[in-house]
């Protein structure tokens, strides 16, 4: 009953007029941001830090949650209508979403991401309200055989994603991992494959990986082809919104995105990249709709979107309960916090609990928005 007390002082707080406000303005800024390849939530959130020494902390705190929520779901837009994912983990929505658009069911594949976005971060954001100090406290009991075990998993997600071909997969893995061991060794300092460059001793950021394999090469296609095929419109096909089937093939991905979302982001190790790659390949394993994963099947739009926004929601119990992010926009508001002399930790429910729960009262009203 306390946790319930607590939450209605927060919408106590987060409904005053000036803070839905600041909350409105959070989300269409996120939106907005979200749909532009590589200027994603975190780039967003940097910007605006200065904010912090002005306004009130609350009110800036409320504004980056919706920057955050915004951001996670504009980046389905560009994904499914271009091909070019707004950020990194919008990139899983891509494969099928843009093949949906092909397809004349843009709408609809808009529509689940919308939706599946609402579903996954309403319950996402009830699992943060309730369960948040438990699931931290299982996530600091992980040992080094947990956090294989996970690798492990997310390295068979990814060979099982190109189902028709496990060498294909096996081969796509190696090179993730090639690209992914560039720059400075944690252990020894020492520069790993960077073959002299000192640009790549940072490594690669995998927002310049993901617009250039999906927006940089969609760009050279459609630019191939420009003067020598005709420019086809693809007309909408059927009803602009769900049609029944699509409704019913759409339900269980949005509940299986948000269970596997919201655990696998409140993971130290965790972030929204793993939870999508992890709900496309469940979808695809246990769909009745196998032929169609590859071709535009709405399984594999809705599950990764939720995991998406479910994921969210994870990233924030360690960030709140432990002082851990484990994202770059997490990592930034880590920082804002601590601009306002405040330090996120086992402390900080206490120390600073109306802020903390008008925070996570704004996430409730940003999702309805």
């Amino acid at each position: 009953m306390e946790t319930l007390f607590d939450l209605f002082g927060g919408f106590e707080t987060a409904l005053r007029p000036e803070y839905l406000l600041y909350c409105a303005l959070g989300v269409t800024l996120g939106t907005a941001v979200g749909v532009l390849p590589g200027i994603g939530p975190a780039l967003t959130v940097a910007l605006l830090l200065p904010l912090t020494y002005n306004f009130d902390p609350t009110a800036a705190f409320i504004m980056f949650a919706g920057i955050y929520y915004g951001g996670m779901y504009g980046g389905s837009t560009t994904s499914i209508l271009l091909n070019t994912p707004g950020e990194s983990a919008s990139m899983v929505t891509a494969i099928e979403g843009f093949q949906m658009a092909k397809r004349g069911r843009g709408g609809a594949a808009l529509a689940t991401a919308a939706l599946g976005s609402f579903v996954a971060g309403t319950l996402g954001t009830v699992a943060l309200t309730f369960a948040g100090p438990q699931v931290a406290r299982l996530a600091t009991v992980f040992q080094p055989a947990d956090y294989f075990a996970l690798m492990v998993l997310a390295f068979v997600t990814v060979a099982a994603l190109v189902g028709r071909s496990l060498l294909r997969g096996m081969l796509s893995l190696c090179l993730g991992l090639f690209i992914g061991l560039i720059g400075i060794d944690e252990l020894s300092g020492s520069a790993r494959l960077t073959f002299g460059v000192a640009e790549l001793l940072d490594g690669i950021d995998i927002v310049v990986v993901a617009i250039g394999l999906f927006a940089v090469g969609e760009a050279l296609y459609v630019a191939s082809r420009l003067r020598r095929d005709d420019e086809e419109i693809v007309p909408v096909r059927g009803k602009v919104w769900m049609t029944r089937d699509e409704w019913r093939r759409s339900w269980k991905p949005w509940l299986r995105g948000s269970a596997i979302g919201f655990p696998l982001g409140s993971l130290p190790a965790g972030g929204a990249e793993l939870p999508t790659f992890v709900s496309y390949g469940v979808a695809k394993q246990i769909s009745k709709n196998k032929d169609e994963f590859g071709s535009g099947a709405i399984e594999g739009v809705a599950g990764p979107e939720a995991a998406n926004n479910a994921a969210f929601c994870g990233v924030l119990i360690p960030l709140l309960t432990l002082g851990l992010p484990t994202s770059a926009t997490a990592a930034i508001m880590l920082a804002a916090f601590q601009v306002c002399n405040l330090q996120p930790g086992p402390t900080l429910f206490s120390e600073a609990g109306p802020l903390v729960w008008a925070m996570i009262a704004s996430l409730y009203i940003g999702n309805v928005m």
